[in-house]
């Protein structure tokens, strides 16, 4: 029994807690923007000017959604 129970504390002390989820970071993949304007160049600026308005975009979708009591996303939300 000695056995068993060291076992089961090396699993528990092994194990790691979830932890928060990041709200900052890049919403936007390199390679798919880099893609999407491959005959122009693209200025380091756009980048970050991207990710604002789609995090913009994303929150006024967030908006319509709990206006009309919903907790799904759906497209017409954009």
């Amino acid at each position: 029994m000695a056995k068993k129970a060291r076992k089961n504390t090396k699993k528990k002390a092994t194990r790691k807690k979830a932890g928060k989820k990041k709200k900052g970071g890049d919403l936007i993949i390199s390679k798919a923007r880099t893609k999407a304007a491959a005959s122009l160049n693209v200025s380091s600026d756009f980048y970050s000017a991207l990710d604002e308005k789609v995090r913009a975009c994303i929150a006024t979708a967030e908006d319509r959604a709990n206006a009309n009591k919903r907790k799904t996303l759906r497209p017409q939300d954009l």
